[in-house]
Parts: structure tokens; sequence; C-alpha cells
């Protein structure tokens, strides 16, 4: 039995098309969140780039831009209730819908519980927890009103073990898990998808001023990530790729659950 060529790679881009899809991605400036909007503007969708750091936002969309996507820089600190209502509304304004949400904006404060102030910890759960809550609350009636739509948090393989000195962050990317299952059975009546990436080390700024904040040797903390039985740190594709195939039709009876991308750190 043989397959026409044209045909398979027909349905194959059906699966993974983003076309006419509007994707928000938080922490869109750099690192994970950058690759992210990256991919799926190259797969079709318009893009709502938003960052705290408008520079950096801006320089996602003239990347995207340059590769004759079409993408929208935002300022937004997730913190912040009126922020996330503004740049749903204007994308909303500017695009009509929202289809696809990634929460990937995120800190890391590398110290334990006993060197941990207050306000620290106040400020990993309000980036990387409470950003979720604050945009996903403007997000869902649109995605409802719509007739659906697919909503992807970035946890961390740390969401479900421990690890040293990280306790807000530990804390935090577990809290994503968990809520992404809690409003995946919430919002499946609305065939709203909810999902969670859970990446290993992937080397992006985040992931190096970890190394600072340790006071570790780039080279000997990047090995020491590496040991893992694919032997090698990721890169923002990875966690992209995985991004795509819950945000496509490949994934439609998928939600509420915990996707690992580690490289078989976790086995």
């Amino acid at each position: 039995m043989t397959h026409d060529s044209s045909n398979i790679a027909n349905r194959a881009a059906r699966l993974l098309s983003l076309t006419g899809k509007v994707a928000m991605v938080t922490g869109a400036g750099s690192g994970i969140g950058r690759g992210i909007a990256l991919l799926l503007a190259e797969m079709g969708a318009s893009i709502a780039v938003l960052d705290i750091d408008e520079t950096k936002g801006s320089n996602t969309v003239a990347e995207i831009q340059d590769q004759n996507g079409d993408a929208l820089s935002l300022h937004c600190d997730v913190r912040s209730a009126s922020d996330c209502r503004r740049a749903v509304g204007a994308t909303i304004q500017k695009s009509g819908k929202i289809d696809i949400l990634c929460n990937c904006a995120g800190i890391a404060i590398r110290k334990n519980i006993v060197d941990l102030s207050e306000e620290e910890w106040d400020l990993a759960l309000d980036v990387t927890l409470k950003g979720i809550y604050l945009l996903s609350r403007e997000v869902v009636p649109q995605m409802a009103r719509n007739g659906g739509g697919s909503i992807i948090n970035i946890g961390s393989g740390w969401s479900l073990k421990g690890g040293p000195k990280a306790v807000s962050y530990c804390a935090a990317k577990g809290g994503a898990v968990n809520l992404t299952r809690a409003m995946a059975i919430d919002h499946g009546p609305h065939n709203i998808r909810v999902n969670c990436i859970c990446p290993g080390d992937i080397d992006t700024p985040m992931l190096r001023s970890e190394c600072a904040q340790l006071g570790e040797d780039v080279q000997s903390f990047m090995k020491d990530a590496a040991n893992r039985p694919l032997a090698r740190v990721g890169v923002p594709q990875d966690v992209a790729n995985a991004v795509l195939f819950l945000a496509s039709p490949m994934s439609t009876w998928i939600t509420g659950t915990a996707l690992v991308v580690d490289g078989g750190g976790l086995a």
C-alpha cells in the first residue's frame, strides 16, 4: 500500500497549522516565552507578545514581523490585574478573539526558606502563580464566548519534585500544575483545554541567572544540568514544540495533564 506524499504532507500541515488563530504569550521577550512566540507565529498564529520589559517584547515582535508574521507587543506586569485586563482588551480590539494563552512568565529565586525574604516569596508567587490566575480570569470568558480554546501553563520539573534552594520556585510551579488540573475540570464544558508543560533545565537567561545566584561556574553548572538520559541541556525550541502540540488540533482530547519535557531528567 502506498500513500501519496502530498496528501500526507497536507494532513500533517492541517494538524499543526495555527492559521487564523490568535495566541497570547507572557514572558515572551526572552527565553522560553520568546521561543514559543516565534514558533506559534511561524505556524500561522497572530501573537500578542506580553512582557514587563517593553524593549524585549518589541524585539520579539520585530523578529516575528521579519518572518512575515503578525504580532503585537504589549507591556504587561502579570502581577497587575489592570495590566492583564488592558492586554486582553488590546488583543481583542486588534484581533477579535484569543484562541491560545500560554502563561510563561516566571521568576526563579534560589534560596532556602530561612534565607528567603517575605518580599521575595511574594514576588515569586505573584509572578509565577498569581499571574496565571489574573490573565486566565480575563481570557477564559473570551474563549468561552468564542467556542473554546487552549491554555498552556509553563511549570517545571520541580512542579513534580523538590529542588535545592528553590522553595518559592517549587511552591509556585507546584501550584501551577494543580491549578491547571482544577481549571481543566471547570472549563472543559466550554471546550477550553488547560494543560501544563514541565520543562527541565533550559538554556535561557533565567537559568544563567540561577547559576549566578548560586555563585557557581557556568561551565560546571551547565555540565551538571546536562546530566540526564539525553545528555544535554534543553533549548527553548524543545518547550515551544510541546506548546505547539498542545495548542494544535493534534491534542483535541488532552486536558488537565502535565507534560514533562526534560530529556529524561525525572525518569
